[in-house]
């Protein structure tokens, strides 16, 4: 991988693919909001290729011969944010290959952007997002569901004193994404306390109003 500056997000002016062509949601909420549960659910009936920023992150660290992989591992030791252009450039390429061997044109983007100018960078040099989907959620409840997960998924960052530092951040840095794009009518809010399958019901509905219908009624509707 190039040098930083050398990356697309640093160098490029203008987005990669259009919006007419490239179908982008951002998909936020805290530390165990639900996120990679609901997005498991909207790939089955939708069709979406799920791209995890964090999962991006992680593999990228335990690459063999990875010129950043020491520098992510601090940062997700942290609990703060890795320079954007690496993350950027990571979900570009995971992009670029769904396309070319999947033929995928519709991507979940999870856990990103984490700020605002991650989000500016993203829009201008890949492509303009058409909504993000977050799922609100209160700490506590999200507390409790990350340190069960802690319990077997053998990640360094389910622990008390790594979420409290999520929880922070995402409060400080992530919100005010939420808060911006709420501005320009490009948010789907969805309450995440209830149980996955109640909050998936509402995911949908949300869906529906922005004109995204699931797979088996695209398929219904054009053989009807």
């Amino acid at each position: 991988m190039p040098a930083i500056e050398q990356l697309g997000a640093a160098t490029r002016t203008s987005s990669l693919w259009s919006p007419d062509k490239v179908t982008v949601i951002f998909v936020l909420g805290g530390p165990g909001a639900g996120k990679g549960t609901q997005c498991a659910k909207l790939v089955t009936d939708y069709g979406f290729k799920h791209l995890s920023a964090g999962d991006l992150l992680r593999e990228e660290q335990d690459r063999p011969g990875s010129e950043f992989g020491e520098m992510i591992k601090e940062y997700i030791r942290e609990g703060t944010i890795v320079p954007m252009e690496v993350t950027i450039q990571l979900l570009e390429n995971a992009m670029k290959a769904a396309m070319d061997k999947e033929n995928k044109t519709m991507f979940l983007i999870d856990g990103f952007p984490r700020k605002l100018d991650q989000a500016h960078a993203f829009e201008r040099s890949v492509v303009p997002s058409k909504f993000t989907l977050f799922f609100d959620c209160p700490e506590d409840v999200m507390q409790e569901r990350l340190l069960e997960r802690g319990k077997t998924s053998g990640r360094a960052d389910d622990n008390v004193e790594s979420i409290k530092k999520r929880f922070k951040t995402f409060v400080e840095t992530s919100m005010p994404v939420v808060d911006e794009f709420e501005s320009q009518d490009k948010v789907v809010k969805v309450m995440a306390t209830r149980s996955p399958d109640e909050v998936y019901e509402d995911t949908k509905k949300g869906l529906k109003e922005r004109g995204i219908e699931p797979i088996t009624l695209k398929f219904v509707k054009t053989n009807a």
